[in-house]
């Protein structure tokens, strides 16, 4: 039996959207006016930092998901009641305007971001932006995390990787001992620093491990969960192996050899690792767990039954 449910075309959503914006222009303006500056000022302050390289490409393949995701989103969007909005720009815009006055670029961008999203569900409504929520919860990591954050995280994290990284190279054999994040081997001292051993390069791991779970695995939310627990002791590790890397290049190579390009070589060998090693872990859930990652949260559609004969 033929059905008549309506298709939903990507122009048709576009035209939606355009629609949309055509009929709230003061809020699409206010919109562009919060969002440009402070992207510009994220760009200026922390893309530009090796803690923050990873912004750009996190923004681009974000508004790409959140292209291929509109699709979905539109067929149940239906605009939101005005009073829930009103009350989250009365109190965002005021905290948002401090923040900007006050120049703390971390507020500032996740105010942006709570005011953005609060005005794409003014435009969609709840059920929409459910279904994009794994592009909106992605897009967190353009924006730098609070420093307070940075501090209270990558601390006892220096120090156990700085031990860790110590004890293994003492097993096989190194001069090497620690003193807190203070890496004493041969004759060098070795600092260990945040961008070697810190939430910002665990960050920028986790965008991009996230962002292939999400593409490979998104329909199956089970197995995309189990995928995603292990992201962080992978991070850790890839900053285990950057930092080990880095001792040995101290070691043999001398503190000038290990700061330059063997520097950066260190810190793309992290992420190699990293990719590497979910690949493998991906690898070994298909083979420890085949059923959960063959089945999928979405029913199939099961064929219609013939109608019977006379």
């Amino acid at each position: 039996m033929a059905t008549n449910a309506p298709v939903i075309t990507e122009k048709k959503t576009r035209f939606e959207l355009l629609n949309w914006l055509m009929a709230n222009p003061v809020l699409g303006a206010g919109i562009l006016a919060v969002l440009v500056p402070t992207l510009l000022l994220v760009a200026r302050e922390s893309w530009s930092t090796e803690q923050g390289a990873h912004g750009p490409i996190v923004l681009a393949t974000g508004l790409w998901l959140l292209w291929r995701e509109w699709q979905n989103a539109a067929v149940v969007a239906r605009p939101a009641p005005g009073l829930p909005i009103s009350i989250a720009f009365a109190i965002l815009l005021p905290l948002y305007f401090v923040s900007r006055v006050s120049n703390i670029v971390e507020t500032e961008g996740f105010l942006m971001y709570g005011l953005v999203v609060a005005a794409l569900f003014s435009a969609i409504g709840w059920e929409a932006l459910k279904r994009l929520w794994f592009p909106l919860i992605y897009l967190l990591f353009v924006l730098p995390p609070p420093e307070t954050l940075v501090a209270m995280v990558t601390n006892p994290l220096k120090i156990m990787l700085s031990e860790s990284a110590v004890g293994f190279l003492y097993l096989v054999g190194y001069p090497v001992a620690s003193s807190g994040v203070t890496i004493q081997v041969g004759q060098y001292q070795l600092l260990v620093a945040e961008a070697c051993a810190g939430l910002n390069s665990l960050i920028s791991l986790s965008a991009i491990s996230l962002f292939y779970v999400y593409l490979r695995h998104h329909a199956n939310v089970r197995y995309a969960l189990l995928m995603i627990v292990a992201i962080v002791p992978v991070a850790v590790f890839a900053n285990f192996v950057r930092i080990v890397l880095l001792v040995l290049l101290t070691y043999h190579g001398g503190e000038a050899a290990a700061q330059g390009f063997l520097h950066d070589f260190a810190g793309l060998t992290m992420f190699m690792t990293a990719l590497i090693t979910i690949f493998a872990i991906d690898h070994l859930f298909g083979l420890l767990f085949p059923r959960l990652k063959g089945s999928k949260s979405d029913p199939v559609a099961k064929p219609a039954a013939e109608p019977a004969q006379p």
